[in-house]
């Protein structure tokens, strides 16, 4: 469960396809939740106005801003407001858990014989796994920097983490393949 979202998208009148007229339409918020990456649909209390990028409390304590979690979303939900700030405030959330994804990247193990969980993370072929594995074995990673500096030939880890994530979110049930491995987000549960 989630403590913690950021506000992707607010809508103070609520979403216009409902039909509704204005006055009856009722204010919501789009957010990602800060642990594991869940799209929610904020019901915020009244009179209250959030900001895009806003850090909210949504434990199950006394909540300051948001009357109710809604929902979970899929990413086709999304509005075109939250798709844009979407990448931008997952890249935040990493580094501000470094240490959460510095841990994968010093944990990280096969999957199967011919699979790793690094190859998972888009860009990273069995080269640049075997670069990663290498530089770690002499010692482990404790930043981005690090692994920028001892992996010099890997892209930006922040950005790599951050696309692995978004193709999380992005994946349906139809359109898994390769996706169907889940490293960092957790799925909606399949309907039946």
């Amino acid at each position: 469960m989630e403590e913690y979202a950021i506000i992707l998208d607010y809508l103070p009148i609520g979403y216009v396809k409902e039909g509704l007229p204005s006055f009856k339409r009722k204010p919501v918020a789009q957010a990602i939740g800060k642990e594991e990456f869940t799209l929610l649909e904020l019901i915020p209390k009244e009179n209250v106005d959030l900001d895009i990028h806003e850090k909210v409390y949504i434990g199950s304590g006394k909540r300051d801003k948001i009357a109710r979690v809604n929902r979970r979303l899929k990413y086709d939900d999304l509005t075109a407001t939250a798709r844009v700030e979407l990448n931008y405030v997952i890249e935040e959330i990493i580094k501000a858990k470094e240490d959460k994804f510095m841990e994968f990247f010093n944990q990280a193990g096969p999957i199967s014989t011919r699979l790793h969980q690094l190859e998972l993370l888009p860009g990273i072929g069995k080269k640049h796994m075997w670069d990663i594995l290498n530089a770690r074995k002499e010692k482990e990673f404790d930043s981005f920097d690090d692994i920028k500096d001892r992996v010099p030939m890997l892209a930006d880890p922040v950005k790599l983490l951050a696309k692995r994530i978004l193709l999380e979110l992005e994946a349906t049930p139809e359109k898994r393949g390769k996706r169907k491995y889940v490293l960092f987000t957790r799925p909606p549960a399949r309907r039946k």
